[in-house]
C-alpha cells in the first residue's frame, strides 16, 4: 500500500446492513498501520449506513468495535414483526427506536459542532434528503444551521430508507434518495474546496459496501410485468450515480490520491438480510485485502460511454 499524504479522507456508500463490509476493512486498515480510524482521517463523509460509519471514526469508535456494534446490533435493528409481514400494507418495515437507542449509547448526546471544536478537529459530512424543500442536505460541524443537530438526529436522517424505516422529522430520508449514495465527489469538493486541502497532498479512500451482482440474461427484460422493471430501474440509477460520481472526481481532482475500493458480491444480499452477516464480514476481509494491497475498482470510464466532450466558450 502506498504511504497517505499528509491529509486522508474517506467517503463510505450507502448499504444497510452491508455496512459490515466497511467496518471490518478499515479493522484490518488499523491494524496495518497501528493507528484507530480517528487518528487516520481528519475527514469522513457518508451516505446512510456510510454515515454510521463516519459518525462512529469522527466520535472515535474503532474499526473493529463499529464490526462488532454491527454484528451485534443487525438483528434488533432489522427484527422481523408484524410490519414486515404485512409490508407494503404497512408504511415501513423497521421502526428507527433500535437504531437510535444503539446510538445514544455508542456516540452520546453530542451534537456536529462537538466535531469541529474538538482537538484535533474532525470535518464530517452526512448526507440526508429533504422531502420538504426536495434537495440534499449536507450536514456538516461547521455549517452554522447543523452544528447544533444532535449527531444521532442526523444519522437517523441520512438512514431513514424508505418504506424500510419512518421518515424522521417528518421531512428526511436517507440521503442516497439524491445522487450520493456513494459520496465520493462531495468529499473532494470538501477536502479541496471547503477546507482548503492541497490535492497534491491529500489522499481521499472511498469505500463500496459491495456491488450486486449481474444476474439479467439477454431478452429477460422484454417479458418484464410492470412491477418487476422496479428493481432494474433503481439498480441502474444506483450504478450509473455511483460511477458519476467517481468519474467527477477522476475529471475534476486530478491532483487528489484517489483510491476507490469494492467488492462484488457473489450472491445478492439486501440491505437488511442479517442472516448473511458472517458472509459480510468475508467481503469485509476482502475489501480490507484490497486497500492493503492497492487493487483498486476499475470504474466505467464515463467520459467514453456518455460521449462527453469538453464545451467550447461559445456553448
Amino acid at each position: 500500500m502506498k504511504p497517505f499524504r499528509k491529509h486522508v479522507a474517506i467517503a463510505i456508500d450507502g448499504g444497510g446492513i452491508r455496512g459490515i463490509v466497511v467496518t471490518r476493512a478499515l479493522a484490518l486498515l488499523e491494524d496495518h498501520l497501528q493507528k484507530s480510524s480517528h487518528e487516520i482521517f481528519r475527514l469522513a463523509a457518508g451516505t446512510s449506513t456510510g454515515s454510521i460509519v463516519s459518525a462512529g471514526i469522527a466520535a472515535g469508535l474503532s474499526g473493529s468495535g463499529m464490526h462488532r456494534l454491527y454484528r451485534e446490533l443487525g438483528e434488533h435493528v432489522f427484527q422481523k414483526s408484524w410490519r414486515t409481514s404485512l409490508w407494503p400494507l404497512s408504511k415501513y418495515r423497521y421502526p428507527l427506536d433500535p437504531l437510535e437507542s444503539a446510538l445514544r449509547r455508542y456516540i452520546g448526546d453530542i451534537t456536529m459542532g462537538s466535531f469541529w471544536s474538538a482537538k484535533p478537529q474532525t470535518d464530517v459530512v452526512i448526507t440526508t434528503f429533504d422531502l420538504v424543500t426536495n434537495h440534499t442536505c449536507f450536514v456538516k460541524p461547521w455549517k452554522e444551521e447543523y452544528a447544533t443537530w444532535p449527531v444521532v438526529q442526523a444519522v437517523l436522517a441520512s438512514s431513514s430508507v424508505p418504506t424500510y424505516f419512518p421518515v424522521v422529522n417528518g421531512r428526511y430520508v436517507d440521503g442516497g434518495v439524491g445522487s450520493y449514495s456513494n459520496p465520493c465527489y462531495l468529499a473532494a469538493f470538501e477536502a479541496s474546496v471547503c477546507l482548503g486541502w492541497d490535492p497534491k497532498e491529500t489522499t481521499l479512500i472511498s469505500l463500496g459496501t459491495g456491488q450486486t451482482p449481474h444476474t439479467l440474461k439477454p431478452d429477460d427484460a422484454a417479458r418484464f410485468w410492470t412491477w418487476e422493471w422496479i428493481n432494474p430501474i433503481l439498480g441502474a440509477f444506483l450504478q450509473s450515480a455511483d460511477d458519476q460520481q467517481v468519474h467527477l472526481v477522476k475529471t475534476f481532482f486530478t491532483d487528489l490520491d484517489f483510491r476507490r475500493f469494492q467488492v462484488d458480491l457473489r450472491e445478492n444480499i439486501e440491505m437488511d438480510d442479517v442472516g448473511r452477516m458472517s458472509r459480510l464480514t468475508v467481503y469485509g476481509e476482502e475489501l480490507g485485502q484490497k486497500i492493503l494491497h492497492d487493487d483498486m475498482e476499475d470504474a466505467i470510464d464515463l467520459k467514453v460511454a456518455m460521449e462527453l466532450r469538453p464545451l467550447t466558450t461559445a456553448e
